[in-house]
């Protein structure tokens, strides 16, 4: 029956675990957490749950996002925050909600399920929608005004730096030729001029527009410059003994998290220093060594789990 279907049907990935790295940080009256990519709110609701005095901050730049979760959210009161924002503005946010300070914030990157699963935001090359791939719907350029704006070397560079895409140069001369017929405006005229411009042998190690789409979004999102903003900022907020959990989806992401992580949990002394002083030493320590992945269970259970890597940090002096 209809009635027996989850009305939230989104599975956030790995739930178990961040609660879990959470306990040390939330356990208690009086904390606060600021779910950075609130997205449909399954995360938030799973640490809400666990821990019944929490006050969430919720944000996402994503306006139907923040009307799912706060839906989803509803029955947990004047303990939810939601915020219109990009997660590099959770230090305003923050104090927007008057505080100084948080003991823990979550970040779960990339397209959530909610812009995947929805056919017209244009984020899945599997089905045919305009070319829009904003996560911020009031604002910004789209993906068809990319592809009609960029010139072949602009393409190329966003084709290899945020898709880490072999065939770069060729996509980005075959759009460009393209384009002087008509304009794209669907998902699925981009697709076809990928397929065409790929060589048979390239097409059976994987779809062809996967790298493509991404570098389109991240471009169109500005991703990779907010999160490299947003993971110094968020560290920033974080109190004595809370704790940070990020959950990145691809190479670019996790390397910008990884290096953010590194700044702070090593010293900053200069070397041959035989003792190291006070203000050099590392404000976080590392509460996750190195990446850690979904189990199998999960990974089989959920395949959006199957690229994750998760990296946690807890603040341990000013």
């Amino acid at each position: 029956m209809a009635d027996d279907q989850p009305k939230f049907p989104h599975t956030p990935v790995m739930l178990d675990r961040i609660v879990e790295l959470f306990v040390p940080a939330l356990d208690g009256p009086g904390k606060v957490v600021v779910d950075a990519t609130l997205g449909m709110g399954g995360h938030s609701e799973g640490l809400l749950e666990r821990f019944p005095d929490l006050t969430l901050i919720g944000l996402d730049r994503d306006t139907d996002a923040l009307g799912i979760a706060g839906e989803r959210l509803a029955r947990f009161g004047d303990r939810v925050r939601l915020v219109h924002t990009v997660y590099d503005g959770i230090a305003d946010a923050i104090a927007g909600e008057g505080f100084d300070a948080v003991d823990g914030v979550l970040f779960d990157l990339g397209v959530s399920s909610l812009q995947l699963d929805r056919a017209e935001r244009g984020f899945a090359y599997s089905q045919d929608a305009p070319l829009d791939m904003r996560m911020d719907r009031t604002e910004g350029q789209t993906a068809a005004d990319v592809l009609a704006t960029y010139d072949e070397g602009e393409l190329r560079r966003i084709f290899q730096r945020y898709g880490e895409e072999k065939l770069a140069g060729r996509y980005a001369r075959a759009i460009v030729a393209r384009r002087a017929e008509r304009p794209f405006e669907m998902s699925g005229d981009l697709v076809q001029v990928l397929h065409d411009a790929t060589p048979v042998a390239v097409q059976r190690q994987g779809h062809p527009a996967k790298r493509v789409f991404q570098a389109l979004r991240i471009e169109v999102n500005a991703e990779l410059a907010v999160l490299e903003r947003a993971i110094p900022a968020a560290l920033d907020a974080v109190a004595v003994g809370g704790r940070i959990v990020v959950e990145s989806y691809q190479s670019l992401e996790d390397r910008l998290v990884k290096r953010a992580l590194a700044e702070r949990t090593t010293s900053s002394a200069p070397a041959g220093l035989p003792v190291e002083l006070p203000e050099h030493a590392p404000t976080f320590s590392l509460v996750v060594k190195g990446a850690e992945l979904a189990d199998e269970t999960e990974r089989a259970a959920n395949p959006r789990a199957i690229p994750v890597r998760l990296r946690a940090a807890q603040r341990i002096r000013k």
